[in-house]
């Protein structure tokens, strides 16, 4: 069966276009996703690779809701959790869980622009968030720590570094940084036995700013407030609950640029295709012969085989008597005597004149009277018929 053309040049379209964007010059992506497996500008993976070096033994990377990981999964005496995402969406049965998990002496960092108001209230601040504006400078941020503070600060120039954590409790909580104007970008909230980090601009941790020379060291400064005890590393809030061992192809085609195009590429072509090219090919009607009518090739070949044996007796008779067969079926004509009355109701049925009738009636009733036909005879009852055939 031959190829359809449509779908060749669909399948050579779509492997074009995958080639193209698979060799093509990548662009920069500058959009944040704070995923640890993410080398781009605005990624963690250079953070999380370096922690076990530089701070933490032990970090371990947590694909499960904060509900699931602290009930389902056993935990050690202590432990840390951090979370750095744009926006910290825990529900009510998470945060009951994490508030249990600091109380007995665990450390939670938190490092995101929206925060839930039912964590922050219990904390004692508020998340304000604002607009960014177009400017040519940023807030510089800074650790209030002598031991920690760089001269100048640190200009994360992403971020116009206006937002700030409002203290509605300030007594409980100590501030770790502040912007430019002296408001709170950073605070620990003991809780129980544990402690609360919160910090509200999750860029200062992204690959761009550690590779940085003049920020590199602002995110290890930070997470320096964390014990060293083993830590567990978000990336539920990012990346969902699947690692790169549980995704599936589609999943993985979805989170490649150039597949996810090709993809799309596919789904409407196989739509354009299923609309112009996928409408039902009608079967080549065969053709079919109309019936023939054998009967007269039949009698034609009988004929001849009579005219060949020269029997033109028995042909003359079989002829006479197929006609009256004939006039019986077509005008109802009763043919045992072919007498006066028989001629004037074949004309008046027939059309024909008397005498045409009468000197057919003639020939009929001498070959029935006959002994012997000769071919003569035939031939003059065939003229004879053939003659009536054509007047009727």
């Amino acid at each position: 069966m031959r190829p359809n053309k449509y779908l060749l040049i669909l399948l050579a379209t779509i492997t074009v276009y995958a080639l193209f964007e698979y060799y093509r010059p990548k662009p920069i992506n500058w959009q944040p996703t704070y995923e640890n497996d993410d080398k781009i500008p605005f990624g963690t993976k250079v953070l999380y690779d370096l922690m076990p070096e530089v701070m933490q033994p032990d970090v371990r990377t947590v694909r499960l809701p904060v509900y699931n990981h602290l009930t389902e999964t056993p935990l050690p005496g202590r432990s840390n959790y951090v979370f750095i995402c744009r926006d910290f969406d825990a529900d009510g049965n998470d945060l009951r869980q994490l508030f249990a998990y600091v109380r007995k002496g665990n450390n939670v960092l938190v490092s995101a622009y929206y925060v839930p108001d039912s964590l922050s209230r219990v904390l004692g601040f508020k998340a304000e968030v604002k607009a960014p504006i177009l400017s040519d400078t940023t807030l510089v941020n800074n650790f209030v720590n002598p031991n920690l503070r760089k001269p100048g600060g640190y200009n994360f120039f992403h971020d116009d570094g206006r937002n700030y954590l409002k203290l509605l409790k300030p007594q409980q909580i100590t501030v770790l940084g502040r912007n430019a104007r002296g408001e709170p970008v950073f605070i620990r909230v003991p809780y129980g036995k544990g402690q609360f980090l919160i910090h509200n601009l999750p860029l200062a941790f992204t690959n761009y700013y550690v590779l940085s020379p003049k920020t590199s060291d602002y995110a290890f400064k930070a997470l320096s407030y964390l014990p060293t005890l083993p830590t567990y590393w978000d990336e539920y809030q990012k990346q969902g609950r699947f690692d790169e061992e549980q995704q599936s192809i589609l999943r993985y085609v979805r989170t490649q640029p150039a597949l996810n195009w090709a993809y799309y590429l596919v789904v409407v072509g196989l739509i354009v295709y299923a609309i112009f090219a996928g409408k039902r090919t009608q079967r080549v009607i065969p053709v079919v012969e109309p019936p023939q009518n054998t009967s007269l090739d039949f009698v034609k070949t009988v004929g001849r085989l009579y005219f060949q044996q020269g029997d033109h007796d028995n042909m003359t008779r079989k002829k006479m008597q197929y006609f009256l067969a004939e006039l019986r079926e077509r005008y109802g004509l009763n043919t045992t005597v072919l007498d006066r009355e028989f001629t004037e109701t074949l004309a008046r049925k027939s059309g024909v004149s008397m005498e045409e009738a009468a000197e057919l009636v003639r020939l009929l009733r001498n070959t029935q009277a006959s002994i012997s036909l000769s071919e003569y005879d035939l031939l003059t009852l065939n003229r004879a018929i053939e003659k009536f055939n054509q007047t009727i």
